[in-house]
């Protein structure tokens, strides 16, 4: 029976006749795609950063309520609404914005508390009164929730119109 025996390359980054990585080069390569895998995820929280500040500063200016506004408002959302009667729900999503567009963050949204209308500003506060005004009077029901929790935090918020099934 014949013996096999190996000696060592002449240069051991080779093994056969192929190049091969060593230990330290796959550690500095995983350190280099760790960083860079770092760095694509702070870009894209950047730009996410920057698309929440523009739609803050969008949503805090008022929108001029004209006929016309009122009238494409009204036809939106009487789509929706169809559309979700038909699919059976008794709440529609109709609107989600930052937090930050409540002088308390969100916090009495969050409690639930008693005149929490009042913490709304810009666009949130003009679709409140819109309800309040038109959709109300027509039995419709306003329910504000938090509706996602960023490390554990209010984050943004959901205003969902209900309505009662028909009786049977």
């Amino acid at each position: 029976m014949e013996t096999l025996t190996t000696t060592p390359a002449a240069n051991p980054a080779v093994i056969g006749n192929e190049p091969f990585m060593s230990a330290d080069d796959l550690a500095a390569y995983s350190a280099r795609m760790r960083a860079a895998k770092v760095m694509k995820e702070m870009e894209g929280q950047d730009r996410a950063g920057k698309a929440r500040e523009e739609l803050i500063k969008q949503l805090a200016e008022p929108l001029a309520v004209t006929p016309e506004k009122v009238a494409e408002i009204t036809q939106s959302l009487l789509h929706k609404l169809r559309i979700a009667a038909e699919q059976g729900q008794k709440e529609l999503l109709v609107m989600r914005f930052p937090n930050l567009m409540c002088s308390d963050k969100g916090r009495a949204i969050n409690n639930a508390e008693a005149g929490w209308a009042e913490t709304l500003t810009g666009r949130p506060r003009q679709a409140y009164e819109f309800w309040r005004d038109r959709l109300q009077p027509a039995g419709y029901g306003l329910k504000a929730l938090v509706v996602d929790w960023p490390d554990g935090m209010p984050g943004d918020i959901g205003f969902f119109l209900t309505w009662k099934p028909a009786p049977h």
